[in-house]
This record gives structure tokens, C-alpha cells and sequence, in this order.
């Protein structure tokens, strides 16, 4: 009998409540756990994000060489920590609901996606074997609805997930069958019409901050 691997968020039923809001959970695949949740972001807190981002974005670089590549063709900014108080509340609630501390946090990055802009399939953890303090699971936060195009597909799940304003995409990719890692290979679809905005979060095994 094979023993079911533990996830690492906390819900209760359908939704996870942090300090100040109430999430709801409204698409879920449980192996790998991926989950589908609903205003995590008031507008006002996408908007403000979009807002402080717009004029820092520059174009997005790949793994831990850094590198400029057409695997990633968006722009892109890292906030400081705890910035600002939005910055602060943002980290704080998005901890909460991944269930590790903040200190285990990459800084919050800002990406935007404009017409025919993609994210070719990747994995958000590092493969090679020499990382002690790797990535652990990953949120993406919708900061605006996207006309046509840039959904988050994973491709050895055929599952995909439409932006939404407000909404996230969470998946862990901490187990010790590296087969159901393996299935959080993910990319962003190209922009068909309009834009893409999105902030994302990365969890690692250990204190990173």
C-alpha cells in the first residue's frame, strides 16, 4: 500500500482563512495538489501592485544563471522586503495561505506579458542536485483579466487555468516521489489580445530571508 504524501497548506473544507481574509478554493487536482483560489487580491490591492510595478519592469531572466532567454519573453520586477505596507500585508496573507513563514520567502515578483508574450513549459524548482535550499511550491496571482490568451497550462495534466482578476494558482512540488514534481511542469500561454499581469510567489525548504 502506498502511503499518501502530506501537502503543505492548512484548508478547511472549501476555503483557507488567513488573518484579515477568507480565501475560497474553487479548483483543486490533489496529486500534485494544485489548487484554484479566488480573490486573494481585492482589485485595489491589483491595481496598486500594477501601479508601483509599471515603471521598474525589465526584461525577465531565467534560472540561477540569470540569463535573458525566448523561453521567457516578459518583463519584470522584484519588490524589497516588506517595501511598503501593501508589500508587508500582500506577504504576509500570501504566507499564511501557503503555510510557511514569510522568512522562507523569495521577494515578490511582478510579471507583465504583452501581446504574443509567453512562458515556455518549465519547473519552478531547481533540478540540479547540488541545492540544499530549493523551492518548494509557487502561487501566481492574476492582477488583471486577460482579453484572450495567457492562461497557466500545465502540460502533463492537460489542466489549464484562466486569469482572473484577483485569483491564484497554487501547486507544491515538495515530495519524495519526484514523479508527481515532475508533473508541476508548467508554462504560460502566449497573449493573444491585451496584456497579462501577474504577481508571484516562491516558497524554499529553509529560511531564505
Amino acid at each position: 500500500m502506498t502511503i499518501k504524501e502530506q501537502t503543505i497548506i492548512n484548508a478547511i473544507g472549501n476555503k483557507i482563512v488567513t488573518t484579515d481574509k477568507e480565501i475560497h478554493i474553487i479548483g483543486k487536482i490533489d496529486d500534485p495538489l494544485i489548487l484554484i483560489l479566488e480573490n486573494v487580491l481585492s482589485c485595489a490591492e491589483c491595481d496598486t501592485l500594477i501601479d508601483l510595478a509599471q515603471n521598474k519592469m525589465q526584461r525577465a531572466k531565467i534560472g540561477k544563471s540569470h540569463e535573458v532567454s525566448n523561453i521567457r519573453t516578459s518583463s519584470s520586477m522584484f519588490f524589497e522586503e516588506s517595501e511598503n505596507e501593501l508589500i508587508r500585508k500582500i506577504e504576509t496573507r500570501v504566507s499564511e495561505l501557503m503555510n510557511i513563514p514569510v522568512s522562507h520567502a523569495e521577494p515578490l515578483q511582478i510579471l507583465h506579458y504583452k501581446a504574443s508574450e509567453q512562458y515556455q513549459p518549465h519547473f519552478d524548482y531547481f533540478t540540479s542536485d547540488n541545492v540544499i535550499n530549493n523551492r518548494i511550491s509557487t502561487m501566481v496571482i492574476y492582477l488583471n483579466d486577460v482579453e484572450e490568451g495567457g492562461e497557466t497550462y500545465f502540460p502533463s495534466l492537460r489542466f489549464t487555468v484562466t486569469p482572473k482578476k484577483g485569483s491564484a494558482v497554487y501547486f507544491e512540488y515538495f515530495y519524495n516521489d519526484n514523479h508527481m514534481n515532475e508533473l508541476t511542469l508548467h508554462g504560460g500561454n502566449p497573449v493573444a489580445v491585451g496584456e497579462k499581469w501577474v504577481a508571484t510567489q516562491w516558497m524554499r525548504r529553509q529560511r531564505y530571508r
